[in-house]
């Protein structure tokens, strides 16, 4: 099997391109994507339980790796929601897969947002990763729009090396990632 696009862009051209603009002494200083995690909260669930299989399911199709469920922490009289409660699905990308997500995330799911104008610069948590949240899970060609009961989003959250924001937006960035303008952006 070939190396995914991305990794072979990250090594042949991201790793030189980064070494120079920050001036590392080494490689092995160069910042570089460790895992993708994608999360999707289903509130609906407490009432529907196979709400939660319908998501693992669509997180499975879109990622092509098993889902699992998330199970409620604490209980909450309030929501109904009681501990160890199916709530959510979630998984994680490493190696391979998390580049060819990636890259079907850049070349396909972000342009087919409806009046994309670029993603959020502000999604950076200080320690170099950024989170990203998707509104609807259509975006993604591998799910069918007639078999979607219901529009709802995910978190995806991308955990590099990086030590600063500055970095890891670079690093971002080189791999394709359509950030907005910072100026012309209001948030």
């Amino acid at each position: 099997m070939d190396k995914p696009r991305l990794k072979q862009k990250y090594n042949e051209e991201i790793v030189p391109a980064l070494k120079e603009k920050f001036a590392y002494k080494s490689i092995m200083q160069v910042p570089k994507l460790v895992k993708i995690s994608i999360n999707k909260g289903i509130g609906d669930a407490v009432s529907d339980k196979k709400l939660v299989d319908i998501g693992v399911e669509e997180l499975t199709t879109i990622t092509g790796q098993k889902a699992v469920p998330t199970l409620a922490k604490n209980s909450i009289s309030n929501f109904k929601l009681r501990e160890e409660m199916p709530i959510g699905a979630k998984v994680t990308l490493r190696g391979d897969k998390m580049y060819e997500f990636l890259d079907r995330l850049v070349t396909v799911a972000l342009p087919r947002v409806r009046d994309f104008q670029g993603i959020n610069p502000k999604g950076f948590d200080g320690r170099g990763n950024y989170t990203l949240g998707v509104k609807e899970q259509i975006i993604f060609p591998e799910i069918s729009i007639e078999k979607v009961q219901k529009i709802s989003g995910m978190d995806i959250t991308f955990v590099t090396t990086a030590n600063t924001n500055e970095e890891s937006y670079a690093l971002l960035a080189a791999f394709g990632m359509p950030f907005a303008d910072k100026n012309k952006r209001q948030a």
